[in-house]
């Protein structure tokens, strides 16, 4: 479908007021209409279209634990609640809260996310079904030191989902091999799924220093911080997504950077959690790619990006005590085209003309957002999530002033409450 949003403010492009779509992508942006006939054209009265945004660390069907395990420290609040929790974990489950979860983020203005969990083709089924772009990843953990990873059940479902969704629906779904945390896997396990993912030209998410004592112990167990171990591993020779990254040391930054690795920046779960502040501007500076996730809904308690690039952009300001110390223009990439390429979508993340055509339209004329004098400043100091008025992948319109196109929202309510009482009960 050829469709023209005139009458916009673009993020990006302050001369420009049309941004024309042609099928998957942005065919044009340009100061007044462009010829041509268009299936539909969309007044944005002054509105501001902006870039879609990507949620780099998430664990969708967490949804279903929201306010669940609250005001504990991630040691207590994965042992005595999460990890119970998730042992009664059944495949309709995953895919009930999973589809919550999308609609969630589809309503934020999220357009992709990166996702790290258990039944995993449950998840794959929601996204496709709700449109979204996701990078999906089985969840491997490990303990046993002579055990074969290449027999184990947990990587043949991991290389199994690869070889049958990588890529599915035109490149919306890509399959990453994933490594819980460094304090959960065995080095034989890393070494050989670090192998598989660059045998199978995938990237890997991980956790990494998370807590101060998860870091603290990682240097006692193995002699060498968890960055370093996946280094050594050849975990970081593939594209590799870090979420947390809270307690990286200068040494592991170097790392990080040589490798191209992510630092996916969790700001509200960190905080929640009590686990800290990760050091993202020292990351930036040294050439570490950094990008923006939610956690789980567990521990955050919202799949928001918005509510991410507003406290990230304040709360380095706070911890170095410098106002100008990260822009809203830096905030921004970080949560668009940063987590892009952490994805590994090199046509995606920013208003371009022959990118995908990812898009959100935020409504400046929301009370909080009056007046608005910069597009970037409104985005992330004023404008929050409910301001999301409609929201496009790949040039199919999925969410419009509160209704969604591809999603029977009654449906995933009932769902999923009902899967709450019967998983509760």
């Amino acid at each position: 479908m050829d469709i023209l949003f005139e009458n916009a403010v673009i993020y990006g492009h302050p001369d420009c007021s049309c941004l024309a779509v042609s099928g998957e992508r942005i065919a044009a942006i340009t100061g007044s209409a462009p010829e041509g006939r268009f299936d539909r054209r969309i007044d944005c009265g002054g509105k501001l279209l902006f870039p879609g945004l990507y949620n780099t660390h998430c664990h969708a069907a967490m949804t279903l634990f929201r306010g669940y395990g609250e005001e504990l420290p991630l040691d207590r609040w994965l042992n005595e609640r999460i990890f119970p929790a998730e042992d009664r974990l059944t495949p309709a489950a995953v895919y009930n809260a999973s589809m919550l979860a999308c609609a969630e983020m589809i309503k934020n203005g999220v357009v992709s996310f990166s996702d790290m969990y258990f039944f995993c083709e449950e998840t794959v089924k929601a996204a496709v079904g709700c449109g979204m772009k996701a990078n999906i990843s089985r969840c491997i953990v490990s303990f046993d030191p002579d055990a074969d990873p290449s027999s184990d059940s947990r990587t043949a479902e991991a290389v199994s989902l690869f070889r049958e969704y990588n890529g599915a629906c035109g490149g919306r779904i890509m399959i990453d091999m994933s490594l819980h945390a460094e304090y959960t896997n065995t080095e034989r396990m890393c070494r050989w799924l670090g192998e598989k993912a660059a045998e199978l030209g995938t990237g890997m998410q991980i956790h990494l220093s998370e807590t101060q004592k998860e870091h603290a112990e990682g240097i006692a167990r193995r002699g060498k911080t968890p960055a370093g171990f996946f280094y050594d591993c050849g975990v970081f020779d593939v594209p590799t997504t870090a979420a947390h990254c809270v307690y990286v040391t200068e040494e592991d930054m170097a790392l990080m950077a040589e490798k191209n690795v992510t630092c996916a920046h969790n700001p509200v779960s960190n905080l929640k959690l009590g686990s800290g502040v990760a050091p993202v501007t020292k990351m930036a500076d040294v050439g570490v790619r950094v990008s923006l996730g939610t956690d789980g809904a567990a521990s955050n308690n919202t799949l928001d990006i918005m509510k991410e690039m507003y406290l990230a952009a304040i709360l380095h300001k706070g911890v170095e005590n410098k106002a100008d110390i990260l822009s809203a223009d830096t905030v921004i990439a970080m949560a668009t085209e940063n987590g892009a390429a952490a994805q590994g979508r090199k046509d995606c993340g920013k208003l371009e003309t022959g990118r995908k055509a990812d898009i959100i339209l935020i409504d400046t004329d929301s009370l909080n957002n009056i007046p608005s004098y910069s597009p970037a400043y409104t985005a992330v100091y004023s404008a929050n999530s409910s301001d999301v008025r409609l929201t496009m992948i790949d040039g199919q319109i999925v969410y419009e002033n509160g209704e969604f196109t591809c999603i029977d929202i009654e449906k995933v309510r009932s769902e999923m409450k009902e899967t709450v009482a019967h998983y509760f009960d």
